[in-house]
C-alpha cells in the first residue's frame, strides 16, 4: 500500500491576543525548558501546588506547563462493575486519569492545563517524541485544549541548544502517524486486557474459584516462552561424555591440552587412550598463531542498555530504563527508549567528548580521543527514526545515587568506546603428540587493547597465555585426567536474554518490554532472576495452550506489531488493524467460551496453591504442625497472622495495618520465619520479621528480580531503631496491650471454614494494574 496522506483537522478553539503556550511531560522537563528557552529569567508560578513558566523570547510571551504523563486512559464506557462483567466489549472511550482514586493527584496538573489553555493562541507540543509522547499531548490538546493541532517541537536531548533548536524549527502540525500508532496500541492493549481478564476470571469463578486473572497479548506469548523453556528444562536428559586432559611443563612452564577428540561418548575409548599415554612424554609437533580483531562495541541502544545494565550490575530492565530515564530528566544522557545504534555527526562529537574532558574521572580517556585526526564510531545496524542512540551529552550530572552513577559511567565509556581503534589478540594453536595421540593447547594474548582502554572495567577478556612454544620442544607429563561430565539443559532466560528473545520475534516494543516483563512478575506468573516459571504461570499457559492457543500466539502479537508499524509509517488506517484485531479477538473468545469451565478448573488448583504461598509465613512456633498464615478478617476488617491449625492453634501475631504487606522468599536469620515486606504511599518500603522485629538495613544493591524500583539504603528499618514485632513504622512505638490482646482474640472469631480469609500479597490486590495490557 502506499503512504498514505494524513488530513490535518480544523482547529476547534482558539483565543487571539495570547500567548504561547508549551506543554512537557513531565515537571524536570518544563523547568530546563523554560531556562533554555527565557531571554532573561523565567518567572515560576506556584499554582494548586505546582509549577509552570512564565517567559519572553523574541517579543512573544511563553508559558511552559508541565504535565505527568497520561492524563487520560481509556475506561470501559459501560463502566460494568466486577458482578456485571461480561465480554466481549468494544465500547471504550478515554476518560481523566484523575477520576480513579488512586491517581486522584493528577487531578491538580489537569486543572492547571486546562485553564492556561484558554488564554493560549498558539500551542506547541514538547512531550518525548515517541508514541507515548504523542498520545499524552494528543489527548491534551483535543480534550484540554479544545484542539486537534499544533507546532511539535523534536529533541533527543534536554540540552539547552538542543531545546532551543527544537523550539526555533518546530514542525507546523503534530506528529500524526505516531498519534494514531499510539492510539492504536492503547487501544488494542485494552481490547485484549480487558476481555482476556474477564474471560480468565469468569472462568476460574464459574469454576469455584475467585481470584482476579490476567493475561495481554504480549504478556501471553512471553509466558509461553517461558514455559516452553521451563518444559525444555524439565524433560532434559543428560547424557554422559568423557574428557582427557592433560597437564605437562614446557620449559619450566605448565600448559594444558585437551584431547583433540574433545568429547568421548564412549567411556571404553577414552580409557584406552588414557592406558596409551601412560608414562609417556609428548613432543610440540606444531604451532600455529594467528591475529584476531576485535572491534569497538556499538553505541547503546535501549535493549543492549538494559542487557549490559544486567549482566554488568544486576539491575533488571525496568530499573535501567528508570535509572536512564532520571539521567535524560538531567541532561546528562540522550533519550534512552530508542532502538538505533547510529550516532549521527549533528549531535557534535568533538564537543560532547570536550565537555567530558571537564569532568575530571573522564578527562585521561577524553584527551586520548580528541588527540585522534578524526572522530567517526563505530555504528550498529539497528535504526530509529525519531531519535539516535544513547549517548552523554557532556552535561555534568549532579547529586547522583549509587545507581545514576554506575549507569552513566557505563554510557560515558560505551560512548567512548565506539570511537576507539579495533583490539587486536593473538591466538595460539599447539599441538603436542603423546605416544601418537594428539593434544590441543590454546592460548590468548591480548596485543592491543584499544578501545578496551577505553571501555575498562567493562571490556573483560579473559587471557590464558602459553609459553613461547616451537615445533620439536620436549612436553614433561605431569598427568593426564579422565574426567566424566554430563550434557546441560539449556539454561534458563534472565531478565536481558528474555528481552533479547522479545526483540527478535517482534514481541512488544523498547519502550515496553520491560514493563511487561515486571508485569509478569508482579503477577506471580514468574519469580526470581534466573527465570522460573511459577506453578500459576505455568497452569494458565497450559490451560489456554490447550483449548484456546490463538491468546498465546507469537505470531498473531508480531503481525500486530507490524501493523503498528505501518501505521506510525503512514502505510496503513488505524481504523483498518483495530478492525481486523476485533474480528480476531472475537474468534478467540468464541472458542474460550466454549471451553471456558475446562480452562477454568485447570487453573484453579493452581490458584489455589500460589495464594497459600504468597501467605504463609512459616511453620507455626506455637505447635509446630501447621503454618502461620496472612489473614484478613471480615468481622473487625483487620489484618493478622494466624495459625492454619485453627481451632486447636489458637497463635496469633499483629501485622501493621496499613499498606501493601507481601511475605518475601528471604527468611529471618534468628526464627527462620520468612521476612515480610510493607509498602506505604509515599514512603520507602521497609521490612520485618513478626516474630524477632525490623529487619537490618537494606544494603545498597540492586533489587531482587522482578522488583519495580532500585531499593535504597536504609529502606529496612525507618528511623534507624528496633522495634517489637508488629510495630509500624508511623506509631514509633509498640502496639498497646489491649491492641496485640485483640489482635491475638481475632484468631479465634475465625469461623471453622476459613472462609473469611482473604489473600493478601496476591493478583487480587493489584486490580487498578490489571488492564495494562
Amino acid at each position: 500500500m502506499k503512504g498514505l496522506t494524513h488530513i490535518y483537522p480544523k482547529v476547534l478553539y482558539r483565543n487571539s491576543m495570547g500567548y504561547t503556550l508549551i506543554l512537557t511531560e513531565k515537571p524536570s522537563a518544563a523547568q530546563k525548558m523554560a531556562e533554555a528557552l527565557a531571554e532573561g529569567p523565567a518567572k515560576t508560578v506556584n499554582r494548586r501546588g505546582i509549577s509552570f513558566y512564565r517567559l519572553s523570547r523574541k517579543g512573544r510571551e511563553i508559558v511552559v506547563v508541565p504535565a505527568v504523563g497520561h492524563l487520560f486512559t481509556l475506561k470501559d464506557e459501560n463502566g460494568a462493575g466486577r458482578s456485571k462483567w461480561t465480554y466481549p466489549v468494544f465500547s471504550v472511550k478515554w476518560m481523566p486519569t484523575y477520576l480513579d482514586k488512586n491517581s486522584a493527584w493528577a487531578r491538580k496538573y489537569y486543572e492547571n492545563i486546562e485553564e492556561l489553555g484558554k488564554k493560549a493562541d498558539e500551542f506547541i507540543s514538547a512531550t518525548d517524541f515517541d508514541v507515548e509522547g504523542s498520545v499524552i499531548s494528543y489527548n491534551i490538546f483535543r480534550f484540554l485544549f479544545r484542539r486537534e493541532d499544533g507546532k511539535r517541537m523534536k529533541f533527543s536531548t534536554l540540552t539547552a541548544s538542543d531545546l532551543v533548536d527544537a523550539y526555533e524549527h518546530a514542525s507546523k502540525h503534530l506528529d500524526f502517524p505516531q498519534i494514531e500508532a499510539g492510539l492504536a496500541r492503547h487501544q488494542l492493549d485494552y481490547y485484549f486486557g480487558i476481555n482476556l481478564t474477564r474471560a480468565l476470571t469468569i472462568a476460574l469463578e464459574h469454576s469455584g474459584g475467585y481470584s482476579i486473572l490476567s493475561t495481554g497479548r504480549v504478556q501471553g506469548p512471553t509466558l509461553k516462552l517461558l514455559k516452553d523453556r521451563s518444559v525444555e528444562i524439565e524433560n532434559f536428559r543428560p547424557v554422559p561424555y568423557w574428557e582427557l586432559l592433560l597437564t605437562g611443563l614446557v620449559k619450566g612452564v605448565n600448559v594444558s591440552a585437551l584431547h583433540i577428540g574433545d568429547k568421548f561418548w564412549e567411556k571404553d575409548i577414552a580409557e584406552d587412550i588414557l592406558k596409551k599415554c601412560k608414562g609417556k612424554d609428548g613432543v610440540v609437533e606444531g604451532v600455529e598463531k594467528k591475529e584476531h580483531v576485535h572491534n569497538p562495541p556499538v553505541p547503546f541502544d535501549l535493549t543492549t542498555l538494559q542487557r549490559d545494565a544486567y549482566n554488568l550490575f544486576g539491575y533488571s530492565p525496568k530499573q535501567t530504563l528508570d535509572v536512564a530515564q532520571s539521567l535524560y530528566e538531567q541532561a546528562a544522557i540522550s533519550y534512552p527508549r530508542t532502538s538505533s545504534q547510529k550516532l549521527p555527526p549533528k549531535i557534535g562529537y568533538k564537543a560532547i567528548i570536550s565537555a567530558l574532558a571537564k569532568q575530571a574521572e573522564y578527562n585521561g580517556l577524553a584527551q586520548k580521543l580528541l588527540s585522534k585526526a578524526s572522530l567517526k564510531p563505530r555504528e550498529g545496524p539497528k535504526t530509529d527514526p525519531a531519535h539516535p542512540a544513547i549517548f552523554p551529552t557532556g552535561v555534568r550530572p549532579e547529586k547522583l545515587g549509587t545507581y545514576q552513577k554506575k549507569l552513566y559511567d557505563l554510557i560515558v565509556k560505551r560512548f567512548f568506546a565506539a570511537f576507539g581503534e579495533p583490539g587486536i589478540s593473538e591466538l595460539t594453536r599447539a599441538v603436542i603428540s603423546v605416544n601418537g595421540e594428539k593434544f590441543i593447547a590454546r592460548g590468548t594474548r591480548i596485543v592491543r587493547r584499544n578501545w578496551m582502554e577505553l571501555y575498562a572495567p567493562y571490556a573483560r577478556m579473559k587471557e590464558a597465555i602459553l609459553p613461547e612454544l616451537k615445533e620439536g620442544d620436549a612436553v614433561a607429563v605431569k598427568k593426564i585426567d579422565l574426567s566424566g561430565k554430563e550434557t546441560q539443559p539449556p539454561g534458563r532466560y534472565t531478565q536481558a536474554s528474555i528481552l533479547r528473545e522479545m526483540e527478535n520475534l517482534g514481541l512488544g516494543t523498547k519502550a515496553t518490554r520491560a514493563g511487561i516483563l515486571q508485569t509478569l512478575y508482579d503477577r506471580g506468573y514468574i519469580k526470581d532472576k534466573s527465570i522460573v516459571i511459577t506453578e500459576l504461570g505455568k497452569a494458565v499457559t497450559i490451560a489456554l495452550e490447550k483449548n484456546c492457543p490463538e491468546i498465546i500466539s507469537v505470531e498473531l502479537t508480531r503481525q500486530i506489531e507490524e501493523g503498528m508499524e505501518a501505521i506510525e509509517g503512514s502505510k496503513m488506517k488505524k481504523e483498518v488493524i483495530l478492525d481486523r484485531a476485533k474480528q480476531d479477538l472475537k474468534k478467540i473468545l468464541e472458542r474460550f467460551r466454549a471451553n471456558e469451565k475446562k480452562i477454568g478448573s485447570e487453573i484453579l488448583k493452581a490458584v489455589i496453591e500460589y495464594e497459600k504461598t504468597k501467605t504463609t509465613v512459616g511453620r507455626c512456633m506455637k505447635c509446630g504442625q501447621a503454618d502461620l498464615r496472612i489473614i484478613h478478617s471480615r468481622k473487625t476488617g483487620k489484618r493478622f497472622v494466624g495459625c492454619s491449625g485453627y481451632p486447636k492453634c489458637v497463635n496469633g501475631l499483629p501485622l501493621p495495618q496499613q499498606g501493601f504487606i507481601s511475605v518475601t522468599s528471604k527468611p529471618c536469620g534468628t526464627c527462620g520465619l520468612f521476612i515480610l515486606s510493607v509498602k506505604q504511599v509515599k514512603r520507602r518500603p521497609w521490612t520485618f520479621c513478626i516474630k524477632c522485629g525490623f529487619t537490618h538495613k537494606r544494603p545498597d544493591k540492586p533489587a531482587e528480580a522482578g522488583a519495580g524500583q532500585p531499593k535504597r539504603a536504609g529502606a529496612g528499618k525507618p528511623d534507624g531503631k528496633k522495634y517489637p514485632a508488629g510495630q509500624t513504622a508511623q506509631e514509633g512505638k509498640p502496639p498497646k496491650r489491649a491492641a496485640r490482646k485483640k489482635d491475638a482474640e481475632t484468631a479465634r472469631e475465625r469461623v471453622e471454614s476459613g472462609a473469611d480469609i482473604i489473600v493478601t500479597g496476591t493478583i487480587a490486590e493489584k486490580v487498578p494494574r490489571l488492564l495494562e495490557g
